[in-house]
């Protein structure tokens, strides 16, 4: 198939165009390189990615509403996977413009873009921030989801909404994948993982929230990408048993569905650090703080939906995750 992966020069926009392009795809990545990260890791993204001989990168902004257009009518794409966001929760209390550019406007683009060049599959990168002030673990794609506690969570629940309507209105088949705490090599820096690790091997403190009693549901790249492959390979379709009488927020009478990708395991953030610790073979100054505006004490996700609709679930232990991580880091900064 012939298909475009926005945000390519991402975390997992790169990792998964080199997966569909392993397996005989036609990618076409297109990313527009801000810096809200370190753009050099960007373009060593884009160097490995370059040596495939089914990749292909555009230099495009999703808001560019006539570039995409252009994009779409000139390549007659037949999938679509929409990556391109504005990440970070924390980054979304200072600068919540960007949130609304990329994460909005951005997407309406990709919408209308599969919408008029009828895209026959449009998988999309929701998060498990929405699930917001619920408690009641694990989450489910079956829970109510109307309470996020950061703009950046607010952005992704309107992506699931604005997919399910053109699902409705167009019968646009889309899928939302909301992804929990991923982590890995060529991952992000703004990330826990990649923080720790830098601060311990320079002999700096690392800031540890909620005074330490946090739990994440820690999900290892390659378990992501699978997740991402399998579904964009299932086209979605309505939902016969669907009850708008008693609507299932998990389905639809729309070729529409949301699951979540997770490890269905809540790890101690001092577990996790703890890990780290072991790998690197040494310990941590740490120096612990409250929990952070938009921030959620604890996520894990209940993924048998999932493991329904592909026949997969994400299993990797963060002991093995952490360690390639590590590996990885090791090499790339040669430290």
């Amino acid at each position: 198939m012939k298909i475009l992966v926005t945000g390519a020069a991402g975390f997992i926009g790169m990792h998964v165009s080199r997966a569909l392009a392993a397996r005989g795809d036609e990618v076409v990545g297109i990313d527009n390189l801000n810096a809200y990260y370190d753009p050099a890791l960007k373009a060593a993204r884009l160097a490995k990615l370059a040596k495939l001989d089914r990749f292909r990168f555009v230099r495009l902004d999703i808001t560019d509403r006539e570039g995409i257009d252009r994009l779409f009518a000139e390549e007659e794409f037949e999938r679509v996977v929409h990556l391109a966001a504005q990440a970070g929760v924390r980054h979304s209390l200072s600068d919540p413009h960007a949130y609304a550019d990329a994460n909005l406007v951005g997407f309406l683009n990709i919408l209308e873009a599969c919408r008029h060049h009828e895209i026959a599959h449009l998988v999309y990168a929701s998060s498990s921030s929405v699930y917001g002030g619920n408690t009641r673990m694990p989450f489910s794609e079956s829970d109510n989801v109307d309470h996020p506690v950061s703009l950046y969570a607010a952005t992704k629940k309107a992506n699931e909404l604005m997919a399910h309507s053109y699902a409705h209105l167009y019968r646009l088949p889309t899928t939302g994948l909301r992804f929990f705490t991923v982590y890995g090599p060529w991952g992000r820096p703004d990330m826990a993982l990649f923080l720790f690790t830098r601060a311990i091997l320079e002999g700096r403190p690392i800031e540890v929230y909620n005074e330490g009693r946090m739990r994440r549901d820690f999900t290892y790249i390659d378990d992501i990408v699978e997740g991402v492959v399998r579904t964009l390979d299932r086209v979605p379709h309505p939902d016969p048993a669907f009850d708008s009488d008693q609507p299932d927020p998990a389905s639809s009478d729309a070729p529409y569905r949301v699951f979540n990708i997770g490890n269905h395991r809540s790890v101690e953030l001092m577990r996790f650090i703890e890990v780290l610790e072991d790998i690197l073979g040494r310990r941590a100054e740490k120096v612990f703080l409250p929990l952070q505006p938009g921030d959620v004490p604890a996520t894990c996700a209940d993924t048998e939906c999932l493991k329904s609709w592909v026949g997969f679930a994400p299993d990797t232990p963060i002991e093995e995750g952490v360690r390639r991580f590590v590996e990885w880091y090791r090499a790339y900064y040669r430290v």
